[in-house]
């Protein structure tokens, strides 16, 4: 009725009933909230991300771009680019294999062993890469406590304790802190998976193999399709961790980045196009998964 009206131009008269403050608010069902309720976080957002962005923009353009195509014809940074992507993989599926078996434990636990379970795994999350570093190199370092004490049971202590400076020890020390990032995005969705159609398949004579590939993963793709995506994306970025345990003996892009800027080899332009590159991967990776769980939808 009232679009009816309102096609024919006909404007409904004021309800006498109702205050004109109501009436106001009537006029205007969005409000003052609903219409600039987002507008600090745009602020926020343009003061945190875009001028820093808008300055790497700037300074990678310098030379009329002649930082980009220094980058493009460097092989240190073919190299890092390929060595980040393989590390960021490696750390991603290790941690979606690991974090995917501990959501599936989680969701038979009972609720008091859940939340137990649920602040052991917020650990990790509280500290920093340099903290998770240096904890790893006084576990596993070359006089670790788990080194010596491998090392009395007759392993070979120089050996053991520089496997974790070494890129396998990278992927170690990443997957620690996206493990809980993993388990806690798919546990949701593994909790409330119908089992009545894995029930099903069972009772028709399908393996527990066969039933879970063909059925709980086709309702479960999407969420673990995004937590590998979401946790790549952070392994391709993570800077602090990897500067703690490797220094600078393994090239990968944020390192790389790191030596642009040092004092001995400064160079802006360089460094900004590095962010710019290493900012689309990470976007270009986070876009991929986004646009794999829609398109399930």
């Amino acid at each position: 009725m009232t679009s009816a009206r309102a096609s024919t131009g006909i404007v409904e008269p004021p309800d006498p009933h109702v205050s004109p403050m109501l009436q106001r608010a009537k006029d205007t069902p969005r409000g003052w909230v609903r219409r600039f309720g987002g507008l600090p976080a745009a602020v926020v957002l343009a003061l945190g991300f875009g001028l820093p962005l808008a300055s790497l923009v700037v300074a990678a353009l310098e030379g009329h771009g002649a930082a980009f195509s220094a980058i493009a014809l460097d092989p240190l940074v073919r190299d890092a680019f390929v060595n980040s992507l393989a590390l960021a993989v490696g750390a991603g599926t290790v941690s979606l294999i690991v974090g995917a078996l501990i959501a599936v434990t989680l969701a038979r636990q009972t609720p008091r062993r859940r939340r137990i379970w649920l602040a052991a795994m917020g650990v990790p999350l509280a500290f920093s890469g340099l903290v998770i570093a240096y904890g790893f190199i006084l576990a596993f370092g070359r006089s670790g406590f788990v080194t010596m004490t491998l090392a009395s049971l007759g392993a070979d202590p120089v050996r053991f304790g520089a496997l974790i400076y070494t890129a396998p020890g990278l992927v170690a020390a990443y997957a620690y802190y996206l493990i809980p990032r993993v388990a806690l995005m798919v546990y949701p969705a593994i909790a409330n998976l119908d089992r009545r159609p894995i029930e099903a398949a069972l009772t028709l004579g399908a393996t527990p193999l066969r039933a879970i590939v063909d059925v709980a993963l086709r309702e479960l793709w999407p969420t673990l399709v995004a937590a590998w995506c979401l946790v790549t994306a952070i392994a391709l970025g993570t800077y602090g961790t990897a500067l703690a345990l490797a220094g600078t003996q393994i090239n990968i892009l944020p390192l790389l980045m790191f030596l642009k800027m040092s004092d001995g080899q400064t160079d802006f332009p360089q460094a900004a196009a590095l962010s710019l590159v290493l900012m689309a991967v990470c976007s270009g990776v986070l876009a991929l998964g986004e646009c794999l769980v829609r398109r399930h939808h």
